[in-house]
């Protein structure tokens, strides 16, 4: 009979009717409990949870529709198929527009019995392939942290999930926004070490006279102020994942001393003689192409190819564009939710002018202008801001007077705000907005904000 070999309620109050169905759908390995009553069915619900309630109509003071409401109001994927008498039309017309699946006129033949059983075993398998499917969707259109249904991202959610199990080091490409420490914290989460420490280091913001004590580790006095002994990142993370971003920027000589730990999972501390055997998965970043910093002498070769082992590319914003309105709904809840600040929206208008620019700043770029949005409020500036041409601006990236947009006040603004956020730290400050430190201080002087 039916594959799907349902749990089935029998909900009869005539003792010897509902026995015999009790058996007929036993020996047809269906798993079967029965009731007498309403309420008895629904205790039986709520402890079995069965997929399928067969009912009769009558069935003391309450009746199988009062049941069949009770199902639909609280297990509303339920399989249900109500009995009703002979002659008694209305009834099943009655249940069927209150939810049921089917119905059987009494009196209904064992066969007639299972075929209607069976076609509704079949719909609630369909319903559920159909859920499961729709979750999967749905997971593929988010992945810790990463958002976007367009055809480049699926290809990286695929591959972030099928090497997040294993311990391969995994090179992440991508220009600078486009999420590459996101993907290296997907990998992180979805693996076996996501209870471990996660560190991530940023080769190119580590001065080259101290790279080496960052990422090995020094003892004391190995070098002048060494006072005690200092832990370096990769010990820091051993059990769990060290993610170097902008690899391409870490200096040659700790290129060597990072492929001898790829090659033999051991470290020495500045100024030790002995070795340490260290457990980490280790996951780069880099937005340089590191073929060509190869073949112009400043990556070494052997270690590109140990980092290379599953690469992962970023798409740009420009690449994907369809996925700026997810992207946008995104960030919107994330910083109304921040600051605070009840669910904003975009309008159409706004919409087409996200969908239109062509996002040099990557996905960070989106980010920002819709945290300084939700900030702000003022949304005709950002489409100002979004519509301006390259011949607008005047050779520091100001809009030129004859555009006869007013911006000076809006600009001032941002930089406040940013500076706030950032408790006065103007390199941090800058990255928010998006800006070279060059020009974010070209602008503090501007406005008078040093």
């Amino acid at each position: 009979m039916s594959e799907a070999k349902l749990k089935i309620l029998v909900v009869e109050d005539e003792p010897d009717q509902r026995n015999l169905i009790v058996l007929m759908l036993a020996a047809n390995d269906y798993q079967v409990t029965s009731a007498e009553s309403v309420e008895a069915a629904i205790v039986l619900i709520k402890q079995d949870e069965p997929d399928l309630v067969f009912s009769d109509w009558k069935l003391g003071q309450l009746t199988g529709m009062d049941l069949l409401n009770y199902v639909r109001r609280e297990r509303p994927d339920m399989g249900f198929i109500i009995a009703t008498a002979y002659g008694t039309i209305t009834h099943a017309v009655d249940a069927m527009h209150a939810g049921a699946d089917d119905y059987l006129a009494k009196p209904y033949q064992r066969q007639t019995l299972l075929l209607a059983i069976d076609k509704v075993a079949k719909s609630i398998a369909l319903k559920k392939q159909n859920r499961r499917l729709a979750s999967e969707l749905s997971q593929q259109q988010e992945l810790v942290g990463l958002v976007g249904k367009s055809t480049m991202m699926q290809k990286v959610y695929q591959r972030v999930q099928r090497v997040s199990a294993t311990d391969a080091t995994v090179l992440i490409g991508g220009e600078s926004g486009t999420g590459k420490e996101l993907a290296a914290r997907a990998l992180y989460q979805l693996s076996n070490r996501k209870h471990k420490p996660f560190i991530a280091i940023n080769c190119g913001a580590i001065p080259e006279s101290l790279a080496e004590a960052e990422l090995f580790g020094a003892e004391k006095g190995a070098y002048t102020g060494a006072n005690s002994l200092k832990i370096g990142k990769l010990e820091a993370a051993d059990g769990g994942t060290v993610f170097l971003d902008e690899i391409g920027e870490l200096p040659l000589l700790q290129q060597t001393n990072l492929l001898r730990f790829l090659q033999e999972g051991v470290i020495s501390r500045l100024g030790q003689n002995g070795e340490l055997k260290l457990d980490v998965r280790v996951i780069a970043a880099t937005h340089r192409d590191l073929q060509v910093e190869v073949a112009e002498g400043r990556f070494r070769e052997d270690l590109y190819y140990r980092l290379n082992v599953v690469p992962i590319h970023m798409p740009a914003l420009r690449e994907r564009r369809e996925d700026v309105g997810q992207l946008v709904e995104h960030f919107l809840k994330i910083h109304c939710r921040q600051y605070g600040m009840p669910t904003a929206k975009l309008s159409s208008q706004t919409l087409k002018c996200l969908l239109d620019h062509p996002w040099p700043g990557n996905v960070r770029e989106l980010a920002n202008r819709i945290e300084r949005f939700v900030l702000l409020g003022d949304e005709q500036e950002m489409v100002n801001e979004l519509t301006l041409t390259p011949q607008m601006l005047d050779t520091n990236g100001f809009i030129l007077p004859e555009t006869g947009i007013e911006w000076d006040l809006f600009e001032k603004d941002c930089l406040q705000q940013a500076m706030t956020k950032h408790e006065g730290n103007r390199t941090k400050a800058a990255k928010f907005l998006g800006m070279s430190y060059k020009a974010f201080l070209y602008r503090l002087e501007k406005y008078q904000l040093v």
